[in-house]
């Protein structure tokens, strides 16, 4: 079996930041989001994958490689415009060829193993096997109605659901995928939908069979669910610390780099401080990740994504529920806001007067 990993799009809802970063590698818990997603198909006994790539093809490939770190052997494929999930199945059959694969949405995060999947794919031998998950808005997601663990329809952001169990983004499919996506049109959207090459497959009678998720998912995509997905991460972070502590209490699980030095700073875990960062008379609240290199000086950051190199200085009001790009900088003045929400791109000077 292969795997196809989604790693193109534009990431329009986490702009400014994606318009200098794919939004596949923006981090949680200073981890890529896509990493997480080769990990869960290396973890699976997948050894070959396919990534889908776009406009930000060099970036992902800086970032990934060969593959070799998670043990899978990584083949870039262009998909020149984003023409929707089922396009880009059809723009990997060269490299999917008649094998079975699973097909992985490459902003998701998901903490259940994808290894029962794969096996429950194999033993049963549907033609597509989709995994779901109970969510309370169904109404926002396209949801499946079943009978049993067959899937009988799909229904796109249906505004009364026959189900509460939306498609996560990670599917199972053997070749009747490529006919099913040759012979569906383009929805009013102008893409190929993956829901309708699926639903295509239903109304022929092939098999398509569904399996519930374990553990949680998130849709990356936007400002909200990225920091959500960091919480749940953080949730289940084991403390260590390689840097230097001067006058410093850390309480509960915290993560410390190596080179790191905090002064006089107070840090509340579950919090993840990256390498060589400069901390002095800072409050790091609950489920904030700090990236590399980043400076942070009499401020304080909670319920946030700092990337690396980016430094905070001297603001009174605390940043909460914000995402700050590489190489931010904000500095206070001598008047304080009362309160401050970020989502400040690459590069961003942010000055208080």
């Amino acid at each position: 079996m292969k795997a196809l990993i989604l790693a193109g799009g534009k990431g329009t809802r986490l702009r400014p930041i994606t318009f200098s970063m794919a939004k596949q590698l923006v981090p949680v818990a200073n981890k890529p989001v896509l990493f997480y997603g080769l990990e869960a198909v290396a973890e699976a006994g997948i050894r070959e994958v396919g990534i889908i790539v776009g406009d930000t093809a060099a970036e992902i490939q800086h970032a990934v490689g060969d593959g070799s770190r998670w043990g899978v052997q990584a083949t870039y494929i262009p998909q020149p415009e984003p023409l929707g999930l089922a396009h880009a199945v059809l723009t990997a059959e060269p490299f999917l060829q008649d094998e079975p694969f699973l097909m992985y949405l490459g902003d998701n995060l998901i903490t259940s193993s994808l290894k029962p999947l794969v096996e429950a794919f194999e033993q049963r031998q549907p033609n597509a096997l989709i995994l779901l998950a109970e969510v309370p808005n169904p109404q926002e997601f396209g949801v499946a109605e079943l009978q049993g663990e067959r899937v009988v329809r799909l229904i796109e952001k249906p505004k009364h659901p026959p189900s509460n169990l939306a498609l996560v983004g990670v599917y199972l499919f053997d070749k009747h995928i490529f006919e099913a996506a040759r012979a569906i049109k383009p929805s009013w959207r102008g893409e190929l939908e993956i829901t309708d090459a699926i639903q295509y497959l239903i109304d022929k009678g092939y098999a398509v069979e569904s399996q519930q998720i374990t553990g949680w998912w998130k849709d990356t995509g936007s400002l909200d669910a990225l920091l959500e997905a960091n919480r749940l991460v953080l949730e289940d972070l084991k403390p260590s610390n390689e840097g230097v502590l001067e006058a410093t209490q850390l309480h509960g699980r915290v993560s410390i780099g190596a080179g790191s030095v905090l002064k006089r700073c107070t840090v509340r875990g579950p919090a993840i401080i990256g390498a060589n960062c400069y901390l002095e008379d800072c409050y790091i609240g609950s489920f904030t990740a700090i990236g590399d290199g980043v400076r942070l000086v009499e401020c304080e950051i909670e319920y946030s994504i700092v990337l690396e190199g980016s430094s905070v200085e001297n603001i009174e009001t605390r940043i909460e529920g914000s995402l700050l790009g590489k190489n931010v900088s904000v500095r206070g003045g001598a008047k304080r806001p009362r309160t401050l929400r970020l989502m400040l791109g690459d590069s961003s000077l942010v000055e208080m007067p």
